[in-house]
């Protein structure tokens, strides 16, 4: 009896997942200018060069490894992370940080530009104690992380959305 009401309650998350459009997104199509893009980053070390790497991959596309083997070149032009005080308690020690994660890139492909400059900016806020300054030093990493994935994940998707005309 038990597993016929496990098999019932599946079957009615699906039919209700069904029912309010949800579907997987499945894999985007890339025009063919970006058949193999080459990542052109001012630092390849960086959380969102390495995130917007792996973005691409996981997205299937072409990663070159030079410009001459490249049908496009994403160029990173500004990568930027910091953190700014949120709010201050009664003595004016920081409680809460705001993480900033601000990037600016473009496209280029065979001397023309297929996306101008175009600028992602990802903030998160967390808590401060002075009491667990390496924990929380931690987390601010983590955060930073996080939001370079983010910005990779919308970078890639805008480039599926790259429609080249034909000429």
């Amino acid at each position: 009896m038990n597993g016929s009401r496990s098999i019932l309650v599946i079957a009615v998350a699906l039919l209700s997942l069904q029912a309010c459009g949800f579907h997987l997104q499945g894999r985007a199509e890339y025009s063919p200018e970006l058949e193999a893009v080459y990542l052109q980053a001012p630092d390849d070390t960086t959380p969102l060069a390495r995130e917007l790497r792996r973005s691409l991959e996981v997205a299937r596309v072409n990663v070159a490894d030079n410009t001459e083997a490249a049908t496009a070149v994403l160029q990173i032009l500004s990568d930027q992370t910091g953190r700014d005080v949120e709010s201050v308690d009664a003595q004016n020690r920081p409680r809460e940080y705001r993480v900033y994660y601000r990037a600016t890139y473009r496209v280029v492909s065979d001397g023309k530009v297929l996306l101008d400059n175009q600028r992602v900016i990802r903030t998160r806020v967390y808590s401060y104690d002075e009491l667990e300054v390496l924990a929380k030093a931690h987390e601010e990493e983590l955060l930073r992380t996080a939001l370079a994935r983010e910005i990779a994940g919308v970078i890639t998707r805008r480039l599926a959305k790259i429609d080249v005309p034909v000429s």
